[in-house]
This record gives structure tokens, C-alpha cells and sequence, in this order.
């Protein structure tokens, strides 16, 4: 739990402040942060999860090799191969929710995601204003700018627009500005007691006029309907349109639970460590082995979309890859520790 926590901590933290960054830019409001922030950890949670699986049993028994408990269970006869079973009893309920989540809550969570910011990238210019920030309209022909902005009472204080019309630049200032929806369901931002400043680039003449009241039309955006990505389709989905790309995502969430069994296990030989000599090189060694067998899952799923292999050798090329470096690992275990019991036997 502890290191779940600390993992899901750190992801939160930097979603966070990616989404702020783009709240802060106006592509994104700042209520809608927080829903993408719960549907972006969603959807990291099956590789959180992993991962975490993958450090709680290789700390657990590294700390039992630095107080030399291993020692004495190796010492009373028992092998290095009688932690399967218990680290099996631990890792298979925790890999049955990463099989879950993998292929069922994270398409769920990205097609959320992919839908509120389809829902964000469709709103008219006037619902992306951010105060205190430069906006370009969508058709790049006007430029707003609200220094405050009343959403109670839908009143916004200190507006500048700049607009292109027939080659000359106009430009707009106000003390205060609301929006009016018409009876047909045409918006307006409606401008109050202001000045309207029109004339060409490179001439000093200029035309001034004075406004009690000015309306501005604010051009609905058409709703673009985009195809749904690969991840954000459904696992049964992913079966019956079995194209390339489908394949590729269907091997990388298949693999994810794959992978958490294999690592659990790769655990149990990369903890070992040598109480007099340094504590952080299974670490590393421990780390190096997450991080190879993640790019693979990774290359495996490009080339499955990419046609190169087919799914059934991508699905298992790279787990058969680790289930043989976990088998010379577990013999080479044994075979140090069979020699050390030899030489300290009464008989050698």
C-alpha cells in the first residue's frame, strides 16, 4: 500500500500540473482539471499496480536477505524455491485486478477522456476566454482578452478584442461586457461603454468611435466527430474488428497482467543481496529488468500494429523471453547457494 500510494502520488502530481498548464492556456477549463486528472490515473492504475507488485515482493525479501532471515530459511532446508507459493498466494489476486482494469476500466477511462475534450475543443470562443489570458478564436480573426471575469451574474470587466475586417485592423475596449443569447439561439458578447479603434497597418490615420452598447455575433463551432482511438475501444470491440492496430492494443493489454505474474517472480531471485557488500545494486539490476521488459511489451505492440510479427508471437515472444532469464536466474540462485551449503557442511 505504501508504495501504491507513493507511485499513484507522484503520477497524480504530474498530471496535475500538466492539466494546469493547460487550464492556464485556455484548452482546457478549470473545473474540467480534476475529471481529467481522475481519468488519466484510471488508466495509469493497471501499470501502477504492476510496477507496485513488482517492488513490494522485491523489497519484502531483500529486507529479509539484510537482517539474514533468508539465511536461516535457506539454512533450515528449505529452497529459494518454496517462496513461489507464497508469492503466488499475494501476487495472483493483485494480478486478476490489474487483468480487470487493464481490459475493462482503462478503455472506459480514456473513451471518458477522449469525449471531454472533444466536448472542450468544440466550445465557441466566448466559453474559452481565461482571464488574464490572450485567446485567438478559432477562425484566427479575432484575439480577446478579459481582465476579470463574474460568471454569477455572466459579466466580464475590462475586455480588448482585436478583429481583421477587409484588410483593416479594428480594435475594441471596454469597461464591461456580458453575453445575450438571442430568441433564435444566436450569442452575442455584448460590449458596454467603450471604443472602437479601425484603420490600416503602416498609416497613422485612424478612425475613433464611441459605443454605448456594441454587439458582437460569436459563430457556433459544428461538433467534429472524430474516430475513436484504439484504447479507448472496448476489449470485445477490439475482437471483432481484428485490423492491425486493434491487434496491437489487444496484445498490450493482455500482456499487462502477463507481465505483473512474471515480474512477481522475477522478484523472488533479483532480491538477493549481500549484507556486507551494497544494498542498491539488485536495485538497479531490479529496475534495469522493469524497464527492458516494459519497452519490449511496448516494441511488441508496434509491431503487431505495424503487421511485422502476428499476435499470437507478440502476445508471447516477450514473456517467454523473461520466463527463460527468470529459470537461469532461479538456477543460478541455487546452484551459489547449493555450493555455500557444501563448503559449510561438517563433512567438506
Amino acid at each position: 500500500m505504501a508504495t501504491f500510494v507513493v507511485l499513484l502520488g507522484i503520477t497524480i502530481a504530474t498530471q496535475l500540473v500538466r492539466f494546469l498548464g493547460l487550464a492556464a492556456g485556455g484548452s482546457i477549463t478549470f473545473t474540467g482539471v480534476f475529471a481529467l486528472l481522475a481519468f488519466a490515473s484510471f488508466n495509469y492504475l493497471p501499470v501502477l499496480l504492476s510496477l507496485t507488485l513488482f517492488i513490494a515482493v522485491l523489497m519484502t525479501l531483500t529486507r529479509s536477505y539484510r537482517d539474514s532471515e533468508m539465511i536461516v530459511w535457506l539454512g533450515s532446508g528449505v529452497s529459494l524455491t518454496g517462496w513461489i507459493r507464497p508469492v503466488l498466494s499475494f501476487a495472483v489476486p493483485v494480478v486478476i485486478l490489474i487483468a480487470l482494469l487493464s481490459l475493462l476500466l482503462s478503455p472506459w477511462a480514456i473513451t471518458r477522456s477522449e469525449e471531454f475534450r472533444s466536448y472542450m475543443d468544440n466550445r465557441d470562443d466566448a466559453s474559452q476566454v481565461t482571464p488574464g489570458v490572450f485567446r485567438e478564436s478559432k477562425q484566427s480573426e479575432r484575439v480577446f482578452f478579459v481582465e476579470n471575469v463574474n460568471e454569477g451574474e455572466n459579466m466580464v470587466a475590462n475586455v480588448f478584442v482585436s478583429s481583421t475586417q477587409h484588410q483593416k485592423i479594428g480594435v475594441m475596449v471596454a469597461k464591461r461586457g456580458f453575453l445575450q443569447t438571442s430568441e433564435y439561439g444566436d450569442r452575442f458578447l455584448v460590449l458596454l461603454n467603450g471604443r472602437r479603434y479601425e484603420g490600416l497597418p503602416g498609416m497613422t490615420e485612424y478612425k475613433i468611435s464611441e459605443f454605448e452598447r456594441y454587439a458582437m455575433r460569436i459563430e457556433a463551432r459544428e461538433a467534429k466527430a472524430s474516430a475513436p482511438s484504439a484504447k479507448s475501444l472496448s476489449t470485445l470491440d477490439l475482437l471483432r474488428n481484428p485490423n492491425p492496430i486493434y491487434l496491437g492494443e489487444l496484445a498490450w493489454r493482455i500482456g499487462l497482467p502477463l507481465s505483473a505474474l512474471v515480474l512477481a517472480l522475477l522478484a523472488i531471485p533479483l532480491s538477493f543481496v549481500n549484507p556486507r557488500a551494497g544494498r542498491s545494486l539488485n536495485l538497479v539490476m531490479a529496475i534495469l529488468v522493469y524497464m527492458i521488459y516494459n519497452n519490449f511489451l511496448s516494441i511488441a505492440q508496434a509491431w503487431v500494429a505495424q503487421q511485422r510479427i502476428s499476435l499470437p508471437v507478440g502476445l508471447w515472444s516477450v514473456h517467454a523471453v523473461m520466463l527463460v532469464l527468470l529459470l537461469l536466474l532461479f538456477f543460478r540462485r541455487l546452484t551459489l547457494f547449493s555450493i555455500f551449503r557444501y563448503f559449510k557442511s561438517p563433512r567438506a
